[in-house]
């Protein structure tokens, strides 16, 4: 090489000092990096899926490893890719999720989902007490799965956090199925929802003033239809109208004021819960068969056995029913009708959840940390730890704080 050829190489060189160069960072190790499954959901038409791709993103930017079953978004309408291209590995088999740390799902496994968990898993799911059997907690005892039963999940101020906002969503989607069921398409009386300027507005009576009774309310009045609300607690009643911000009609439940009412209103709209057990059955056969032809009755409170006394139990592919010549509609699984919104609520709860599993070192230590997560165990370690359920199964059971404390 030539004098001049050195020349311009060493120019070159000098150059190259001088331009911006990449900087390799150190990425910075969890102290618990854990794998996540998610599978597809294979009960009767849920169509929600616990973690949204953004959701997965987040959580493999942070160390950690998802694993997600093929087709497992579908029903949300989230794809594969969506989820491939957020760093998800996606798995033809339901076996190889099963080999993740944690099982993350909506509906709660059955028993031969339980079969493919493996020992010491932990498992974030519904625990649905209505169709809750003994076979199910044993099979997930013997597994010695530490199991929460979202439903009872709290936040900081004790509130039942996914129960509320599935039932903020259930309620407000009720008067749209309203709507849906009085026009003339779905072979309703042709009524638009609400009222316009020299028509009267439509009549809604709405039994029980809980969360699910508020935002129905809210969706109503946002409609422009006239509402009344009967619960028997003058408490829930008078939180109802604070919260809605307007003067609404309310009334504790009379059978004679609201059989007036029922035979008035063009929808009768059933939120009436029960801490335990079966939903009270307000609204007799002989209250809903004076009822106005062509009304429509949604039952909400139909998973727990209804509170009109005509309701049955029905699906998202044959809704409704008629008796009396009125329309009842009956699913239990209303949030999975809007699937993909009750999917962004499910995944704005658990994620944080996750990664504090991640951040503090295992499920034990958010346990400690987080009281409102340690109120969803209810198997631990191979223990029953809720009282309830052990009273209802005649098993025996155990205090978490006092496993925690043999523990330390």
């Amino acid at each position: 090489m030539d004098e001049t050829t050195r020349s311009k190489f060493s120019d070159l060189a000098q150059q190259a000092m001088l331009l911006p160069k990449e900087s390799f960072l150190e990425v910075a190790r969890k102290k618990n990096s854990i794998s996540i499954g998610i599978p597809k959901e294979i009960s009767f038409q849920e169509k929600r899926i616990a973690l949204t791709p953004l959701s997965v993103a987040l959580l493999v930017n942070n160390g950690h490893e998802v694993i997600i079953e093929s087709g497992a978004g579908i029903g949300s309408n989230f794809s594969d890719r969506d989820y491939s291209e957020q760093g998800g590995q996606i798995v033809p088999e339901p076996q190889i999720v099963y080999k993740a740390d944690i099982i993350i799902k909506v509906a709660p496994p059955t028993l031969g989902e339980i079969e493919m968990m493996k020992t010491g898993q932990i498992l974030i799911s519904s625990i649905q007490l209505s169709s809750l059997k003994a076979p199910y907690l044993k099979a997930l005892m013997a597994k010695k799965v530490k199991a929460i039963a979202f439903e009872y999940l709290r936040d900081e101020e004790g509130s039942l956090t996914i129960v509320r906002a599935m039932s903020e969503i259930v309620g407000a989607t009720s008067i749209l199925i309203a709507a849906e069921y009085l026009s003339n398409p779905f072979q309703g009386k042709g009524l638009m929802l609400g009222g316009v300027t020299g028509v009267a507005p439509t009549e809604i009576v709405i039994i029980g003033a809980g969360t699910v009774g508020e935002f129905a309310t809210r969706a109503a009045i946002g409609l422009g239809a006239q509402v009344k609300v009967f619960d028997n607690s003058l408490y829930k009643l008078r939180r109802l109208q604070n919260n809605v911000g307007q003067r609404v009609f309310t009334s504790v439940i009379q059978p004679i004021v609201l059989g007036k009412a029922l035979k008035r209103c063009d929808v009768a709209i059933g939120a009436m819960r029960a801490s335990e057990g079966r939903s009270p059955c307000i609204v007799s056969e002989e209250m809903v068969s004076e009822m106005k032809p062509d009304s429509v009755i949604i039952d909400i409170s139909i998973d727990q056995g209804g509170c009109f006394e005509t309701s049955q139990v029905t699906d998202h592919d044959n809704p409704v029913f008629r008796k009396y010549d009125i329309t009842h509609y009956g699913v239990p699984n209303v949030a999975s009708r809007v699937s993909r919104t009750a999917s962004y609520v499910l995944t704005n709860i658990f994620t944080p959840i996750l990664l504090d599993i991640g951040e503090l070192g295992g499920l034990n230590d958010v346990l400690y940390a987080r009281p409102g997560v340690r109120k969803g165990v209810y198997i631990f370690e191979g223990h029953l730890t809720s009282g309830y359920l052990g009273e209802m199964f005649k098993i025996p059971h155990k205090e978490l704080d006092l496993l925690f404390a043999a523990r330390a």
